[in-house]
């Protein structure tokens, strides 16, 4: 194999793109301007009169403030639903997660509620979304007030025997079977 090399030209080549990054080597030199010696001498004192406080007047009218837009509260109705489907699109929604409903196919709606505060329609039809403004309904309400978990304790004649520590990360957790089921 041949390999043929020529001398790039800077109308064809890539060496032009290299002349400006060493441009500033061929500027000539410009030597320092000197600096003056600080004067020892103490800086005058100012004394300033005082002057009886004056309105200031604005130059330009106020500017009116704008409005915030008004936050959505309203609910995001969902249905939850049973559609009869063929084993072929079964296997499908299975695999996937999703499937293609055909046109026209009746579908039986088993709940309607709320997806944002998994409320049922019923009983959240006239209200905000909760969740919008605060969402603390769904973690069990205020955390700062609510009962810590108590430690059962063990009956009076039993013994704690202390076990071995379980890998619970890393390759030798997937190894062992924790994050996945045993072969």
């Amino acid at each position: 194999m041949t390999t043929a090399t020529t001398p790039l030209s800077p109308e064809t080549g890539r060496s032009h793109l290299q002349e400006s990054l060493f441009a500033w080597l061929d500027e000539p030199k410009v030597p320092p301007t000197p600096v003056k010696a600080l004067d020892p001498a103490p800086a005058p004192v100012i004394v300033a009169r005082a002057q009886p406080l004056q309105e200031s007047v604005p130059e330009d009218p106020p500017v009116a403030p704008v409005p915030k837009k008004k936050q959505d509260l309203s609910h995001t109705w969902v249905v939850a639903a049973t559609i009869e489907v063929t084993p072929k699109i079964a296997s499908i929604a299975d695999y996937r997660g999703s499937f293609k409903a055909s046109e026209g196919q009746r579908v039986e709606a088993l709940d309607v509620y709320c997806d944002g505060c998994r409320r049922p329609y019923d009983e959240a039809k006239g209200s905000d979304c909760a969740a919008k403004i605060d969402n603390t309904h769904l973690i069990g309400g205020d955390q700062s007030k609510r009962a810590k978990r108590k430690v059962p304790t063990p009956p009076a004649n039993a013994r704690i025997i202390s076990g071995g520590s379980i890998n619970r990360r890393g390759i030798g957790a997937y190894m062992s079977g924790v994050s996945r089921p045993p072969r």
